[in-house]
C-alpha cells in the first residue's frame, strides 16, 4: 500500500480507484491492438510511431499487416482483423494510430463489424487527440458501439480542451491518457484540473524514447532512465507526484509503466496466442515461445537475406516442391511432420528432430531445434543446427 489512496498493482503499475475496463482487459492480455492508420495532424514531439507507419495510411492488428488489397473490401479487411483477434483469444481491442478520426469511416466500419462478429460485450476503446474532435464524429463513433474513448490532449493547446465536454453527450466511458513529461508538471496539473469534471478516468503513461526519426525527445535532452530501458528519466517520478496530487479528486487514475506494456500486456497476449497456434508437436515455454524441431533445405537456411528470399515467388515454388518430396521420404519414419509454407521448412517435435537428425540429413534436410515467437512474423529467439 502506498501513501493515501494510491496502490501498487500486481502488474508493475500504480492506481488510485478503479481501472478503466479497457485497462482491466489489457493487463490480462485480453486486448488486441488495432493500428487503424498512421495519418495524424497532431505532430506530437514525443511521437513513438515507427517510420514504417508514421503518416502512412496502413493498418496493423497486433503488428500483423492488413494488406492494401483488403482495404478495398471492407468485409475482407474486418475478417483479417478478426482472425488475429481469435488467435489471441482477445475480449476486446484498443484502436490507435495515427488518429483514428482521420479515417472515421474505416474506424466505424471496423467497430460495427467486430461487434457483429463477437457480440456487444466485445469491448472496444479508442485513442484520439483533440484536433479532429467534433460533435458529428463523436456521434458516429457512439452509434457504431464504441465503449470507451480516451482523449490525448496536448498540454500546450488549451484552446482545444473544451472539446472534451462534447463526449459527455454519449453513454460511454470517457478518459484522458497522457505521458508524464518531465518539465511539464505545471501544465499537466492544469489539464487535470480542467478535465477532471468531464472524465471518468485518467491514465498516466511513463514516457518512452522512440527509435524513430519523428521523436524529438533525444534532441531536447531527454535520456533513458537506465541502459536497459526506453523509459525517460524523470517520467516515473513526475507520474507518482501527479498521482498524489490527484488523490483528493473524484477520479480513477492508473499509472501505466513501460514494464507493464512489455512484461504484462504483450507477454500475456503472446502466451494466449501460443495456445491457439501451436502444433501438436510444439512445446510451449513459460514465456509463450514455441520450441520445435525443423528441417531446412540446404540452400535455404536462416541467415542473412533469409526473410527476403522466402518471399520470392520463384524461390517459394522451388522450395515447396522440394519440401513436399522430402516430407514424403520422411513420413514413413517420422509421424506428425508438416510443411511450413510460410517459412519454407518442415516442422516436427524437438525430440523427433534430435532422434531422426541423420535421416533428415540423408533426405537432404538441415535439422535444427528452433525457439520462436508464436506471432505473425515468427521471430526466432534461437536456432540450434544439430
Amino acid at each position: 500500500m502506498m501513501a493515501g489512496k494510491t496502490q501498487k498493482t500486481d502488474f508493475f503499475s500504480y492506481k488510485s480507484g478503479q481501472l478503466a475496463k479497457g485497462c482491466e482487459l489489457c493487463v490480462q492480455g485480453r486486448k488486441s491492438v488495432l493500428f487503424i492508420t498512421g495519418i495524424c495532424q497532431n505532430g506530437c514531439y514525443y511521437c513513438p510511431i515507427s517510420d514504417a507507419k508514421k503518416n502512412k495510411d496502413v493498418i496493423y492488428i497486433n503488428e500483423v499487416p492488413v494488406e492494401q488489397d483488403n482495404l478495398a473490401n471492407t468485409e475482407e479487411m474486418i475478417e483479417k482483423i478478426a482472425q488475429e483477434i481469435r488467435l489471441c483469444s482477445s475480449m476486446g481491442i484498443g484502436i490507435t494510430g495515427g488518429d483514428p478520426l482521420a479515417r472515421i469511416g474505416r474506424t466505424t466500419d471496423v467497430i460495427c463489424g467486430l461487434k457483429k462478429r463477437f457480440g456487444q460485450e466485445f469491448h472496444i476503446h479508442l485513442y484520439t487527440p483533440l484536433v479532429l474532435v467534433d460533435e458529428k464524429k463523436l456521434s458516429v463513433l457512439s452509434s457504431a458501439g464504441l465503449d470507451e474513448i480516451r482523449f490525448h490532449p496536448d498540454v500546450a493547446e488549451k484552446k482545444l480542451w473544451p472539446r472534451l465536454k462534447l463526449a459527455k453527450k454519449h453513454s460511454w466511458d470517457i478518459g484522458i491518457e497522457i505521458p508524464a513529461i518531465p518539465g511539464k508538471e505545471k501544465e499537466t496539473k492544469e489539464l487535470i484540473d480542467y478535465a477532471g469534471p468531464h472524465i471518468k478516468f485518467l491514465n498516466l503513461n511513463e514516457l518512452e524514447l522512440a527509435d524513430n526519426s519523428f521523436s524529438k525527445l533525444s534532441e531536447m535532452g531527454f535520456k533513458p532512465k537506465d541502459s536497459q530501458s526506453y523509459a525517460a528519466a524523470g517520467s516515473m517520478e513526475l507520474a507518482m507526484e501527479l498521482l498524489i496530487y490527484c488523490e483528493n479528486k473524484d477520479l480513477n487514475i492508473h499509472l501505466c509503466t513501460a514494464k507493464l506494456k512489455d512484461a504484462v500486456q504483450m507477454a500475456k497476449r503472446i502466451r494466449l496466442r501460443a495456445r491457439n497456434v501451436a502444433l501438436p508437436t510444439d512445446r510451449i515455454t513459460a514465456d509463450g515461445m514455441l520450441v520445435r524441431g525443423a528441417a531446412y533445405l540446404s540452400w535455404l537456411v536462416p541467415g542473412k537475406g533469409y526473410r527476403q528470399r522466402i518471399k520470392d515467388e520463384k524461390t517459394r515454388e522451388k522450395a515447396l516442391a522440394e519440401l513436399d518430396a522430402m516430407a514424403e521420404k520422411l513420413k514413413a519414419r517420422i509421424s506428425g511432420i508438416v510443411v511450413d509454407e510460410d517459412k519454407l521448412r518442415l516442422l516436427t517435435s524437438k525430440k523427433t528432430a534430435e532422434a531422426m537428425k541423420n535421416r533428415i540429413k540423408d533426405a537432404g534436410g538441415v535439422p535444427a531445434i528452433v525457439e520462436e515467437y508464436p506471432t505473425y512474423d515468427g521471430f526466432e529467439v534461437e536456432i540450434d543446427f544439430i
